[in-house]
């Protein structure tokens, strides 16, 4: 554990005096014997107050909660969950026992929103929960993380619908004061108990903005998050925090500072012992200057400082359309940041380089969250290659396959999105810590072992829970808007829990195409009427405010659940939160995703519906393109390379031959239970479970990026930054000398020997150390998954005169120089991480 934490103390019976802790330890929201014993103590309110214990404790009736203390079997339930608890806090980890080493060296996690759970609303979508999945299993694995976000004390929105199906964003303001989240202490001294509360200064444009910190507590591991609705500030800046994604330009990168400079700033405030920083999406890349300015006080060049920087610093990117990056305009950058520019005028133009991109004569927040860190990864095999594509220009005439972007495929946390009932179903069958080891692929080849009958029990009471949810959804819906009693009544036979039933529930965004199965009205209709195979649908999600192309499908959608014919069986669900989508992940049969491939950078829903046995129906873009294997789901098709309005075309008649050659048969291919089916799910689980998961995710994080940083910035800040600082000089004598570097003759015309040839090189390297460059020829070979490039070292054969140097290799006889091959050079060495680390390329 990072840091000691001093939950609030709720005035509770003295025998329930630790539910406070609990209450205020987002241990709870994962972890079904916790909600369950919060929800024991009055399952109305529980509901009512969005599942929020600390609310649920300060607002009850304190009779309850003296009835609760003298009530043996909720006594003895609360101290089986608190021994659980206490045990999770103080067990061997995964970490710990990996990396010993580095258990004292906090990893910061900078995120715009972090999406743990429904009571604590501060997220608007997948980025958000990812965020949250990923601090829950560094939680579990015992990986020392701390988050940084920023405090939105109106949350994101509530989406309401009217009559006729129109969003209205309904803002709401949070009492802090019944949330689990507390303020956050200037560290005491040798243990003694908390300081006062901790605030920190932000520099934004002329004017400084006070921060309070504020504290919430995931399992182990903290994650802070910054408030600027204090009085000291102006109302332009208390707004600031107020709400996600709310504002204009000018609103956005204030509120990027903050995060960035003022995350930095509070991570300082607190001492807490940072060797690495990871910056999740391009938000919170503004740390990188507060970062800088720090190695510049202590008297490092910049060039120097950066390269620190870059050692220590980890940058995920989760946009694939250029259009999704943030980028302002270079007079509203020096605008904001005229307070730094003043104070450090000799390096205004080299911070204002590390963002700049010349086409848009804009400041681009992803161009600085890559020159801030080595390592860089999407979120998908897909999106890695989307990537490198998107940003090749920025890393100079290297091929795409070579930009050093790689990736991390997203996955979720299990804990949070499995279903308690199939929880206890599998905990029968697998191993008894398969929990910790759900990332093990040889364990969930148990669940074959679950008898059919027990996993469709499961899955049909999953999804009548689904049914009734959404009927209740449907009727507050017209209550509010204040329909006919009739209207409302007729909501309860709305949906059959029979009925072969298919979700999709994800952020209305064009691309997503929400509305694509309306493409044939009439066979749909054939398909949802069919009196003995009936399909129904249900869809929920919101779009952002300012998308009116967003709310246009969203009325679309509900035009059409209005029509006679598909009324009751294509069903629109509002407000879309984590409460609905587990749910509805949990409780469907068939999770659909179409979009607009490769749009999807990973996309999570598909995996949290896959660990509950619903069976995906996607396009092959993000996750599904690496995780379908033709045996566990279906996939939606179409010609890639033809234009987006054929695309369209080719996925929306995939879509109705799948469902009606392949899904509805299977599902119906048997009464009582469908084993073809249930087989299929179980295909599905034991395919993805184990890949798919924030577990296997977090782990690939820590081996890859986390621990490779530590080391290498240990190593960098080593004897006074020696070897930062001969990095640095290097990197900065090959840029200003690289231009020296010129291939001056190659000739292929050796003799054929066992179908190879010789091949020589010569090379002039002006200053440049011959040694730290690579020479090497290039050609590309026919494969059975395309042409792939192969690359052959050539080595120093002699020296010759005025720093040139013959080179030789031997390649396949056939190939002929220009044709086929090309010869090319490049800078090496031993201190790069990746090998384009410095993107300089000379060929011929």
């Amino acid at each position: 554990m990072l840091t000691k934490f001093q939950a609030r103390n709720i005035k509770l019976p003295a025998r329930l005096r630790r539910l406070s802790e609990l209450a205020y330890n987002l241990w709870f929201s994962w972890n079904d014997s916790a909600l369950s014993l919060f929800s024991r103590i009055d399952p109305v309110l529980w509901n009512q107050y969005q599942h929020n214990p600390v609310r649920l404790l300060t607002e009850i009736d304190p009779a309850v909660l003296e009835k609760r203390a003298q009530d043996s079997g909720f006594l003895k339930t609360m101290d089986a969950v608190l021994n659980e608890y206490d045990e999770y806090m103080a067990a061997s980890t995964w970490f710990s026992q990996q990396y010993p080493q580095h258990t004292r060296q906090a990893i910061a996690y900078f995120s715009a929103e972090f999406g743990f759970h429904e009571s604590l609303p501060i997220y608007s979508g997948g980025l958000g929960v990812l965020a949250g999945d990923h601090c829950k299993s560094a939680s579990d694995l015992g990986i020392p993380l701390a988050g940084i976000g920023l405090l939105y004390k109106k949350g994101y929105f509530n989406q309401k619908l009217d009559g006729h199906g129109a969003q209205f964003a309904e803002s709401v303001s949070y009492d802090f004061d019944k949330l689990p989240i507390i303020p956050a202490y200037v560290p005491a001294e040798d243990g003694a108990a908390p300081g006062e509360e901790l605030y920190v200064t932000v520099a934004v444009a002329d004017r400084e903005v006070r921060l309070k910190v504020w504290q919430v507590q995931v399992g182990r591991n903290p994650v802070y998050l910054l408030d600027a609705d204090l009085e000291v500030n102006s109302p332009w800046d208390r707004e600031l925090t107020a709400q996600l994604y709310g504002g204009n330009q000018d609103t956005r990168i204030a509120q990027e500072i903050l995060l960035g400079v003022g995350g930095v700033k509070a991570l300082r405030a607190l001492g807490l012992p940072t060797g690495a920083y990871h910056i999740n999406e391009g938000h919170a890349a503004f740390l990188a200057f507060e970062r800088i300015r720090e190695q510049l006080d202590k008297g490092l060049p910049f060039h120097v400082a950066l390269e620190i920087i870059r050692a220590s610093t980890v940058f995920t990117t989760h946009t694939p359309v250029p259009a999704g990056h943030d980028a302002f305009p270079m007079g509203m950058f020096d605008y904001y940041f005229s307070r730094l520019f003043h104070d450090y005028a000799q390096h205004r133009e080299a911070f204002r380089q590390l963002g700049y991109d010349q086409g848009k004569n804009a400041f681009n927040m992803t161009y600085l969250a890559m020159n801030a860190a080595a390592l860089r990864n999407g979120v998908s095999k897909l999106h890695g290659h989307v990537s490198r594509e998107m940003f090749r220009a920025f890393h100079g005439d290297i091929d795409v396959r070579e930009v050093p972007i790689g990736h991390i495929t997203n996955g979720i946390h299990l804990p949070t999105w499995l279903a308690p009932e199939l929880k206890e179903l599998y905990s029968r069958f697998l191993p008894g810590t398969w929990t910790l080891n759900q990332a093990n692929p040889d364990l969930w080849e148990k669940i074959n072992l679950i008898p059919d009958e027990s996993l469709w029990s499961v899955h049909k009471s999953l999804k009548e829970k689904l049914v009734l949810h959404a009927r209740a959804n449907l009727r507050e819906h017209r209550r509010r808007n204040s329909m006919t009693a009739e209207r409302i009544e007729e909501v309860r036979e709305y949906l059959n829990p029979d009925a072969l039933t298919i979700g999709f529930a994800r952020r209305f965004a064009t691309y997503k195409r929400a509305n694509l199965i309306f493409g044939d009205l009439d066979r749909l209709d054939r398909l949802v009427n069919d009196p003995q195979r009936p399909v129904q649908f249900l869809f929920a999600g919101k779009a952002h405010p300012a998308d009116h192309p967003g709310q246009e499908l969203i009325r679309e959608i509900y035009r059409v659940s209005q029509m006679d014919r598909f009324r009751g069986r294509v069903v629109l669900l509002e407000n879309y939160d984590m409460n609905l989508a587990r749910y509805l992940v949990q409780g469907v049969d068939v999770w659909l995703n179409n979009p607009r491939r490769p749009y999807e950078a990973s996309g999570t829903s598909g995996e949290k519906a896959a660990m509950n046995g619903v069976i995906n129906f996607s396009v092959l873009d993000g996750w599904w393109e690496e995780g379908y294997d033709g045996t566990n789901g279906w996939s939606i098709e179409a010609n890639n390379e033809a234009d987006f309005e054929t695309q369209e075309r080719e996925n929306t008649e995939s879509i109705y031959r799948v469902l009606e050659e392949e899904i509805v048969p299977l599902y119906y291919s048997e009464s009582g239970v469908p084993s073809p089916w249930v087989k299929r799910m179980k295909r599905s689980i034991v395919t993805l479970a184990p890949v798919y998961n924030t577990d296997r995710m977090v782990m690939d994080y820590t081996n890859v990026t986390y621990v490779p940083s530590l080391q290498r910035t240990q190593h960098f800040v080593a004897n006074e930054h020696e070897e930062a600082t001969k990095v640095a000089d290097y990197k900065r004598f090959i840029r200003e000398n690289w231009h020296h570097v010129r291939i001056v003759e190659v000739n292929d015309g050796g003799t054929v020997q066992n179908a190879e040839k010789e091949v020589t090189a010569t090379v002039k390297f002006g200053p440049v150390w011959y040694k730290d460059t690579a020479v090497e020829i290039l050609y590309h070979e026919e494969r059975p998954g395309g042409w792939e490039p192969v690359l052959v070292p050539m080595e120093p054969a002699r020296e010759l005169e005025e720093r040139t140097v013959l080179y030789r290799a031997r390649i396949p006889g056939h190939l002929k120089h220009g044709a086929h091959f090309s010869v090319r050079v490049h800078p090496v060495s031993a201190n790069f991480i990746r090998r384009f680390e410095l993107p300089l390329l000379t060929s011929l």
